[in-house]
This record gives structure tokens, C-alpha cells and sequence, in this order.
């Protein structure tokens, strides 16, 4: 059986990392173009100022226009050459830091630096390409992972709690997607090379591409601690975030969020969850919540769908009230939905190329569509008690 398992070249994680972000650019060279919408660059000016004095080196800036397109991808190439960068860095959320990897293109040394702890993405190998109008576009594999994932708790603390919290609702997958992966012996992320991807194919694939690989022990001992972290530590990390200060719980969820869950996630494999939570995306309701807001959801539903023990349901929809995650429909924006939405929000989570086909068992539309509506009762009831007519 082939195995892969893929990860950075290094993480760090500290107080005022950033000012040691010079030291990682003199490694490579001299300059580092700096991708990062101005608001981001502004909040760490200071550092980013300090880092240069003290190591020597240039970051040159090139502000982010805030669409990870194809157009951005060229411009701010051009910009690295006219400038003889010797790496990138993308610094900020999701889009920035995709735009960076695109820019590198698994080929320039790569130094990633969030500003918030909201999703996994930043130890991955892959990037999510959209239009200059923000329509997806397609996803981009590269050859390697990011050289280097500096991470300045102190940063994080200082961003508003939401983004953490959302970061533990798309860490909380990621055990029970590596879990339903690992047992139906799915292929992961890990295993696909630059280019794999082709949207007209059936599977999303290149045919004859993408040598293919399962997930490994590794994988899966790093998505249960992370599940186990987030259970020990979630609630005392929001409250030090609340505060804007750095505890060692707020450390522990910053890495369980980026490291643990990112690494998971791609060495370990998606589930129904990530699917679910594309689903749900047709629904425009859901599009002021955050990706780890839906995902939190998605996973209620894929527990419900592989008909888990009720003391794991309850433990997850407990952690979600808990950190304050959404378990309905309702805290996603969806105060009502008809067979129609409900149909087309589970025949999208069930297109052939999508990862609720890593699920142990076959998959249907329509047993999609149950565990949706079943999930959003368990969880309105968990939440808000029972508002059925003979309970008024």
C-alpha cells in the first residue's frame, strides 16, 4: 500500500515570532516580496520594520489587491523579478497567503506568516485560485510545501476571537474526517503532485497524473490530539483571546488550529464535513459565516450521517456551545429551508470529485439530506430546547 504524508519544512510559533522574520529572508538571500493587504502589513509594521533593521534585509511590498486571481498571480510575479526577491512571504488570512504559494509556485522559497489562527491552510501544499470577480476558479497543487510557517502568538491574540474560534470549527473535522478516511482506505491530499487537478474530469483529476496514496499512522495520531486538544483547551484559549493575552492554552489552540489540523487534513484526508459545508454554500444565507463556522456544522451532520455513538454526537455539539460554534442551521444564517435547498445542498456536497465519498460507506442524496435536517433538530434542540407544537 502507498503512503504519503507531506508537511512544511519548518514551523515556528511564539511571542513577537515576527521580529525573527529577518533571520528566515537572510537564510534565502537578501529581499522578500511581501504579500499582504495593507491593513494586515499596517497592524505589524513595528516588527516588520524591526526584523529588517536587525537582520539586514529588505522586504519589499507590493500590496495585496485582496483576490487570490490569475492576474494578481502574474503581477506580483513580475514584481518579485524587477525586485530580485529571493523569496515570498504571504502574510495575513486565507487569500494572501494563497496568492503567496501561487507566486512561488513550489519553486521559490516560501515563508508563511498568518495574522490569524481562522483555518489550516497554512501548512499546506495547495492553493483555492479565484476570478478577479471572486467566482472560484480552480485549486493549485505544488510541487512542495511552504519553506517556512512563522507564527507570532502575540498577533494572533490581538485579532478578534471569532477568527480563532472559527479555526477550532475547521480543526474539529479533522479527526473524524481522518477517522472515516483511514477506514475506507481513501486517498489524501498528500499523494497529489503540481498540476494535479482537471475540473472536467470526473474525479477533479488529471487521468494518468496522480500516483495515489493513503493516509498514514502519523496522520492519524496527529488529528486525535487534535481533537483532544481542542476539547482540553478550546474554551480557555477564547477566554485568553478575549482578553488579547497569550496563555499556554492559546498556544496549544494556535497550533491544534494551523499545525495539527493542517497537517491532518492534508496527510489524513476530508470527509463528509468539508463537503456538507460546500453544500451549504448555495445556500446565500450561510455566506456571512466563516468557513470553520460551516465545517463545525458539517461535522454534526457527518456524525449524524455515519450514525455515531450518542455520546460522541453530544461531546462535539457540547464543545460547539461551549466555544461558541454554531450546531444548526439557524447559527449559520438559515432560519428556514425548503425540499428544494435542501436537495441541492446535498446533491452539490455529493458531486462525484467531492470528499463525502471518503466515507466508509455509499453515499446518497438523499441519506445526505436526512442527516442535514436530523443534525440542525438534535442541534436547534441542544441549543435552544425543543420548539415542536406539543412542547407549547
Amino acid at each position: 500500500m502507498r503512503k504519503a504524508f507531506i508537511c512544511p519544512t519548518k514551523y515556528v510559533q511564539g511571542e513577537n515570532e515576527l521580529l525573527n522574520l529577518g533571520y528566515f529572508i537572510s537564510s534565502y538571500g537578501k529581499s522578500a516580496l511581501l504579500i499582504a493587504h495593507k491593513d494586515d502589513a499596517e497592524r505589524v509594521k513595528a516588527k516588520l520594520d524591526a526584523t529588517q533593521k536587525k537582520f539586514g534585509v529588505t522586504i519589499v511590498a507590493s500590496p495585496f489587491k485582496g483576490e487570490c486571481s490569475r492576474g494578481e498571480i502574474k503581477r506580483l510575479q513580475q514584481v518579485g523579478k524587477d525586485n530580485k526577491c529571493d523569496c515570498i512571504i504571504g502574510l495575513g488570512g486565507g487569500k494572501a497567503i494563497d496568492t503567496a504559494k501561487c507566486v512561488a509556485e513550489g519553486e521559490t522559497p516560501l515563508i508563511i506568516v498568518p495574522t490569524i489562527a481562522a483555518t489550516d491552510a497554512p501548512t499546506s501544499h495547495s492553493a483555492v485560485v479565484y476570478t478577479d470577480d471572486g467566482a472560484f476558479d480552480d485549486y493549485f497543487y505544488f510541487k512542495r510545501s511552504p519553506s517556512v510557517v512563522l507564527i507570532d502568538t502575540t498577533v494572533i491574540a490581538n485579532a478578534p476571537t471569532r477568527f480563532l474560534v472559527s479555526g477550532m470549527g475547521d480543526a474539529l473535522s479533522t479527526y473524524f474526517e481522518t477517522r472515516a478516511t483511514n477506514a475506507s482506505f481513501s486517498n489524501v491530499n498528500a499523494g497529489l503532485p503540481c498540476g494535479a487537478r482537471d475540473a472536467s474530469q470526473p474525479n477533479g483529476l488529471k487521468p494518468g497524473l496522480c500516483p495515489t496514496a493513503k493516509g498514514t499512522m502519523a496522520a492519524m495520531a496527529l488529528a486525535e490530539l487534535c481533537y483532544q486538544t481542542l476539547l482540553a483547551d478550546g474554551a480557555k484559549a477564547k477566554a485568553a483571546c478575549d482578553c488579547n493575552k497569550v496563555t499556554p492554552a492559546l498556544e496549544n489552540i494556535i497550533e491544534t488550529n494551523i499545525l495539527l489540523s493542517g497537517l491532518g487534513f492534508e496527510s489524513g484526508g476530508l470527509a463528509a464535513a468539508h463537503a456538507i459545508h460546500d453544500g451549504l454554500t448555495v445556500l446565500p444565507g450561510t455566506h456571512h459565516s466563516f468557513h470553520g463556522e460551516k465545517v463545525a456544522f458539517g461535522t454534526i451532520c457527518q456524525l449524524v450521517l455515519e450514525n455515531a455513538p450518542s455520546e460522541e454526537l453530544y461531546e462535539v455539539i457540547d464543545f460547539c456551545l461551549e466555544v461558541g460554534l454554531p450546531v444548526c442551521l439557524k447559527d449559520i444564517g438559515v432560519d428556514s429551508i425548503s425540499d428544494d435547498e435542501l436537495m441541492a445542498v446535498a446533491e452539490k456536497a455529493c458531486i462525484p470529485e467531492e470528499s463525502i465519498h471518503a466515507m466508509p460507506f455509499p453515499i446518497t442524496v438523499e441519506a445526505v439530506a436526512a442527516a442535514i435536517i436530523a443534525a440542525d433538530k438534535i442541534g436547534y434542540e441542544a441549543k435552544y430546547g425543543c420548539d415542536c407544537d406539543c412542547c407549547h
